[in-house]
């Protein structure tokens, strides 16, 4: 494995998990509209990087899926099934904010993935990924500053009630 395939791996696996982790809350957060509508666009945000990634990688011989994993539905029904066996679920404002706390990890990650990319990307002539990086990274970007813009409103109240 060379350094192109190992950060284009690396921002595929992450964009698919951002995708899937921005389609659970929007399905977990149903009755918050703005989270749930904002989710759904952010996730399709990664998934065009994902078909970006995709056709970017198919030019060093590297074969990535060019679409989303989707969150499997029978895991989330299984999930459910056994917090209800288990006994109370914490407070949705709690879920919420710990959705928010895994989707900002997750899409600081592929921040510097990105950046890793870009950096590579300059250091080996490749113009395409450079191009490729430049118009992906703003968006990641914005997610990171949706996700922590989203905590900051969130947790006085959440945890204030707690």
């Amino acid at each position: 494995m060379n350094g192109i395939h190992y950060v284009l791996h690396r921002i595929h696996h992450g964009e698919n998990e951002a995708a899937k982790e921005l389609l659970r809350m929007a399905e977990r957060q149903q009755t918050e509209h703005e989270v749930h509508h904002v989710a759904r666009d952010l996730a399709s945000w990664s998934q065009e990087h994902l078909n970006l990634l995709a056709k970017h990688a198919a030019n060093f011989d590297l074969d990535l899926d060019d679409h989303a994993d989707t969150p499997n539905g029978i895991t989330s029904q299984l999930r459910e099934t056994l917090a209800n066996a288990i006994g109370p679920r914490p407070e949705p404002a709690l879920l919420l904010l710990e959705d928010l706390r895994h989707l900002y990890l997750r899409t600081s990650e592929n921040s510097l993935a990105w950046e890793m990319l870009a950096q590579l990307a300059q250091a080996k002539h490749e113009r395409g990924l450079l191009a490729l990086s430049e118009e992906c990274h703003p968006q990641t970007l914005r997610q990171i500053r949706w996700a922590n813009t989203m905590i900051k409103t969130q947790t006085p109240q959440a945890l204030a009630s707690l």
